[in-house]
């Protein structure tokens, strides 16, 4: 099954379950479509005042789902951003709900990445960030890995080594994943090759090392299983286990469907929109075109209910129902 048609079996599925007074769960995803903390700071901090926020579905987009942002509903907000830094102004309205951040800094220049700020400055953000909400639930991406003449593996082993050691005592975890070549990333990065299994065997042990070496503990993303055997931890990048040790309690998880095969993270309700991202990382997967994101970026409204737009009139909104599966139970680490 292709991208498009997994996405579209499980917009449905949820759709499904918002219209029979069911939801998945209540982990509110800021970041698999967007970059909300980068470029949409205000956006989110007006819709924690107001206290709710809407949700087109990217497939069917007259169906619309509304959340009630409060602390006792929503049992964590996870953030992906490449830039934590416009969101750190209101860590008040943030600091009553539980949060998981994984923050993405990797070694690439211009080339790759010709909107993410300078790598100091997002290493100073994540300092900070930690600073206020606590080492445990910041996580550290360097993803994805690809190679290049100029991207050699050692080029990756020196930049690696200097970020682990800029954020010792600031995080405990790092994920690492090496580059798939969904459609969209063949198409706005041709020349993006994959990394053998061979190469990520031997990459994957060093990093390991220099990760330990700096107090973390190295998780894949969905990567082959052999890499168990060079360290890393392959239970997943976002699991139960992940999310309770990120926010020190225990979560009671119904069964799942995985978003991917193979897939154990706890992806949640993601609040992001496709095509708005202006970092315009070449290996993106959840852009289709700069001017795609140009236009969503023209429509967007500050004090809209959604990311983009505001509510049509032939618009469906359905109230989700939120239930927690917080257990009330510390998670300690025996």
């Amino acid at each position: 099954m292709d991208n498009f048609r997994t996405g579209l079996f499980y917009a449905l599925k949820k759709t499904h379950l918002l219209q029979h007074g069911m939801v998945v769960n209540m982990i509110l995803n800021t970041g698999s479509r967007t970059d909300i903390p980068a470029f949409y700071s205000t956006w989110l901090a007006n819709r924690l005042r107001a206290g709710f926020i809407m949700v087109r579905n990217p497939y069917y987009p007259q169906l619309v789902t509304r959340y009630v942002l409060d602390p006792k509903l929503v049992d964590v907000l996870c953030f992906c951003t490449k830039n934590p830094e416009p969101m750190l102004e209101h860590m008040d309205l943030l600091a009553p709900f539980r949060q998981l951040w994984y923050v993405t800094l990797t070694p690439y220049g211009k080339d790759i990445e010709p909107n993410v700020p300078d790598k100091h400055e997002v290493i100073r953000s994540i300092q900070k960030l930690s600073q206020h909400i606590g080492e445990d639930a910041v996580i550290w991406r360097y993803d994805p890995i690809f190679l290049s003449e100029k991207y050699s593996m050692d080029y990756h082993f020196r930049a690696f080594e200097t970020i682990a050691k800029a954020l010792n005592g600031y995080t405990v975890k790092a994920v690492i994943s090496f580059l798939d070549l969904y459609a969209k990333t063949r198409r706005n990065f041709p020349e993006g090759k994959e990394v053998s299994l061979e190469d990520q065997e031997i990459m994957t042990e060093r990093l390991v090392r220099i990760a330990e070496e700096n107090g973390m503990h190295v998780y894949t993303c969905l990567e082959a299983e052999s890499l168990a055997a060079c360290g890393a931890d392959i239970s997943g990048c976002m699991s139960q286990k992940v999310v309770e040790e990120s926010v020190h309690e225990i979560l009671n998880v119904p069964k799942l469907s995985p978003a991917r095969q193979g897939c154990t993270c706890l992806l949640g309700n993601d609040i992001g929109v496709y095509n708005t991202c202006p970092h315009f990382c070449r290996y993106c997967y959840a852009n289709y075109d700069r001017e795609a994101v140009l236009n969503n970026i023209r429509r967007h409204d500050p004090e809209s209910p959604m990311l983009i737009g505001n509510l049509r009139p032939d618009d469906k909104v359905s109230d989700a129902v939120q239930k927690s599966w917080l257990t009330g139970q510390m998670h300690l680490e025996l």
